[in-house]
């Protein structure tokens, strides 16, 4: 069967780039998140029709981290804005390799050919979305943020962060490090910081002696985050853009899954309706 979508003007003239890896069966989970379950409560053959039944954490693929997620006392997703899910920004080239800290310094060599504006959106594009996968090496063995990175996105202003790893913090500095839930136990993943030590010589609790520590930068000044941004973002690095991504109306959520749209009008003749008639 051939189906044709109606379009209208906003196709003629503007340009969609997916930015969230898809979603389904056999979703690449966080270490200590269950399966996602997916049930047919109607079939096209016993039904004539389809409805599906979903059990899954909000934080799966590519979606929103709220700042009550990791802070206390800060807004869950009913209490952001929704002007906060839309607007411009920049996508940052900031190639790294296996447990890299992105440092300022590579932000900032980054934004000197995508400078970074006070109010933007900010994604960086480690390269390292090309790895998704339910796999140690996504989520072990990732670059990713720490301190430092958090605290060069408030000193720039910005209202949201995203980022093509699979947290807003280093892996070490999460719960698969000995922090948080999995402490005493050494860490979700102790085999990964046994192998981070016998690689680099430097003990994990030195290193990365904070739990989460972006998160909570960010989270506390009202940023928001983005986690495990992937589809064709490559397509729009080192660009500016336009960003939507709107989550649920969920009271007192913590994050949700999202479609994550850059959007570019090369034209630039499309206009947002006024409103009148």
């Amino acid at each position: 069967m051939t189906y044709t979508w109606p379009l209208g003007d906003a196709e003629s003239q503007l340009e969609f780039v997916e930015l969230s890896h898809s979603w389904g069966l056999g979703q690449p989970c966080w270490p200590y998140f269950e399966d996602v379950k997916i049930e047919r409560l109607h079939g096209m053959a016993k039904s004539r029709v389809l409805t599906q039944k979903i059990t899954t954490v909000m934080h799966s693929g590519t979606h929103i981290d709220a700042p009550g997620h990791v802070v206390e006392g800060t807004p869950l997703l009913d209490e952001i804005p929704l002007s906060a899910f839309f607007g411009t920004g920049v996508v940052l080239d900031v190639p790294m390799g296996k447990w890299e800290k992105i440092m300022p310094e590579h932000l900032e060599k980054a934004a000197e050919k995508t400078p970074v504006r006070p109010g933007d959106i900010v994604i960086v594009n480690t390269g390292w979305h090309h790895k998704y996968a339910d796999s140690a090496e996504y989520y072990a063995y990732s670059p990713g943020f720490y301190k430092e990175a958090g605290e060069w996105f408030v000193s720039k202003g910005v209202k949201a962060v995203g980022t093509d790893t699979q947290a807003l913090d280093h892996p070490l500095a999460t719960a698969i490090g000995p922090h948080g839930p999995s402490e005493a136990q050494g860490g979700l993943l102790p085999w990964a910081c046994k192998e981070y030590e016998e690689e680099t010589g430097k003990k994990v609790a030195d290193e990365f002696a904070l739990w989460e520590p972006c998160h909570r930068e960010i989270l506390t000044h009202g940023i928001y985050g983005f986690e495990n941004v992937g589809g064709d973002v490559d397509k729009v690095t080192g660009k500016r853009v336009t960003f939507a991504a709107f989550p649920w109306r969920w009271r007192g959520g913590d994050g949700c899954i999202v479609r994550l749209v850059a959007i570019t009008d090369p034209k630039g003749t499309y206009r947002i309706e006024t409103g009148n008639n």
